[in-house]
């Protein structure tokens, strides 16, 4: 038998806010209601289910990496520009503004509302 991965749960201060903001930057269709989750389907079969954290309780950092087309990659660098969202060519962010050509391809860093780090890479990781 081979594992897959399923599903993982996204800690959030707003769940709508941030569930939004992954499928409005990414152009994934909007995030669908179930029990206590927002769910963010991805292409692949994986959803993402947010779930609402209290606002004093501090959300450790998550790195979410996301393996998109050229022509994707370019829609969403487009959307991120126009929502003034920062981005970096590297994880620890010490290319601001830049991106990066890894194993041939594109790639960026950007954060979501609650420091989640985000990824859009063209080419897996040693291809």
């Amino acid at each position: 038998m081979t594992a897959q991965l399923n599903h993982t749960i996204v800690a959030a201060h707003d769940k709508q806010a941030s569930a939004s903001f992954m499928t409005d930057i990414l152009g994934l269709p909007p995030p669908e209601p179930f029990g206590p989750f927002l769910v963010v389907h991805t292409g692949n079969g994986v959803s993402l289910d947010f779930r609402d954290v209290s606002a004093d309780t501090a959300i450790a950092r998550q790195h979410y990496a996301f393996l998109v087309s050229e022509g994707e990659f370019d829609e969403i660098f487009a959307r991120l520009r126009d929502h003034d969202v920062p981005y970096w060519a590297d994880p620890g962010g010490k290319r601001p503004q830049q991106v990066n050509t890894n194993d041939g391809g594109r790639g960026l860093y950007f954060p979501d509302p609650n420091g989640h780090w985000l990824e859009i890479l063209t080419r897996p990781y040693g291809s």
